[in-house]
């Protein structure tokens, strides 16, 4: 490996671990891109969608497993959420992982898709700017709607193989009623919880490689701790108007690829 992909992979694992420390949305929506298009446009090396698809995974693990650790110092977590969530989460990961197998990959973009239309639809509602102080005592929250849109979000991440954590983030501040910055560091919770056994199961299957998930996970650490610093010295009406953009922009990709997989299938 050359030190200007090392230095790359460093850039790289900094910079979506931000967005997630930031935004509390994982860092697969920004990992991916990165990893697949920056190396070949820099002109210091290429990676495969295989080697991408378990280097992100080591990342989200990471970004999410610090950036949760950062907000939880400051307070912005709510553990029942994390907790729960993050089972419900996994659970519903699996199961969708499962059923995956018998439902045609176009059918299960659209419905993602459509998913995904409605998280964007869901974060343009007013709410969700409340906030929290430390000597306030901790609010009570639906387990049962937790576990609904956890495990919710997870099933349709594990019919598609993809991320859900831009979906889980509106639905947490919409259904369950979660205030946008407790949000944010609860979701990094989640994700860090299902993202474990993802992660566990490619490393011992040797689907990830060691050197540059070593060296995207080192750029992963300070990253998340940047992107949680700058979280808390948003506004929370702030972070909800980048968040909306965030998955505007994601639910417009997922659209893309809706249509570019039933362009194909029609050719």
């Amino acid at each position: 490996m050359t030190l200007a992909l090392a230095s790359t992979l460093l850039g790289v694992g900094l910079l979506s671990a931000f967005f997630a420390g930031l935004l509390g949305i994982g860092g697969a929506l920004v990992m991916i891109p990165l990893l697949l298009y920056v190396p070949p446009l820099l002109g210091v090396g290429h990676l495969d969608i295989k080697a991408v698809a378990g280097i992100t995974m080591a990342e989200v693990f990471v970004a999410a497993l610090f950036g949760f650790l950062a907000h939880r110092r400051h307070h912005s977590v709510d553990s029942q959420v994390a907790i729960v969530g993050g089972i419900a989460s996994t659970v519903g990961s699996l199961v969708g992982a499962l059923w995956s197998k018998t439902v045609d990959s176009t059918w299960l973009l659209l419905v993602f898709a459509s998913i995904a239309t409605v998280g964007a639809a869901l974060i343009m509602l007013p709410g969700g700017i409340t906030e929290l102080s430390p000597t306030d005592p901790a609010p009570r929250y639906s387990p049962f709607r937790i576990a609904a849109v956890a495990g919710g979000v997870g099933l349709a991440a594990g019919l598609v193989g993809a991320g859900g954590a831009f979906l889980l983030v509106p639905l947490l501040v919409v259904v369950v009623g979660v205030p946008i910055r407790v949000t944010i560091g609860s979701s990094l919770g989640v994700t860090a919880l299902s993202a474990t056994a993802g992660f566990v199961g490619k490393l011992v299957t040797h689907q990830i490689l060691l050197g540059p998930a070593v060296l995207v996970a080192a750029g992963a650490i300070p990253g998340a701790q940047l992107g949680a610093m700058m979280s808390r010295r948003l506004s929370s009406r702030h972070l909800k108007q980048a968040l909306a953009v965030t998955i505007v922009v994601a639910a417009l990709r997922v659209w893309w690829d809706v249509l570019r997989a039933m362009s194909s299938g029609g050719s």
